[in-house]
This record gives structure tokens, sequence and C-alpha cells, in this order.
């Protein structure tokens, strides 16, 4: 678990929009304060939905929190 924590730590030093915490969605990269996955913005991106579109279907989610989710990957 120290692992885990210590990995996590790390991880949202690279971004403070992206968390990794082993308690949400267990443990996947997700936006900070959602349970959104960085996993499924990658994936509507590829299907070529814009960022307007995501955020019109998850409205919790801003455009730097896409930016952010790129970033990341």
């Amino acid at each position: 678990m120290a692992g885990a924590m210590n990995y996590a730590i790390i991880h949202i030093m690279r971004h403070e929009r992206i968390q990794i915490d082993p308690e949400v969605m267990g443990g996947k990269p997700v936006v900070r304060g959602t349970r959104i996955p960085v996993e499924l913005i990658l994936r509507k991106l590829g299907a070529g939905l814009s960022t307007a579109q995501i955020v019109a279907e998850h409205p919790r989610l801003t455009a730097d929190d896409i930016r952010a989710a790129q970033a990341d990957a």
C-alpha cells in the first residue's frame, strides 16, 4: 500500500487536475474531484469527440481537465 501511495503522490505532482487514489475507481487516474477516468476522456477524444462535446456530456469537466487528461497519457 505504501508503494501505491508514493506513486499517487508522484503522479499528483505531474498534474494537479489528475489524481490516483486506490479508493476511487480502483486506483485508475481520474479527473480530481470526479470519478471520470482519464481513459474515458482519451477514448472519447480518439473517437473524434471535441473538447466541447465531452464537456457537454460531462458538465463537471472543463477544457483544462481535458487538456490535463491528454498530458497525463
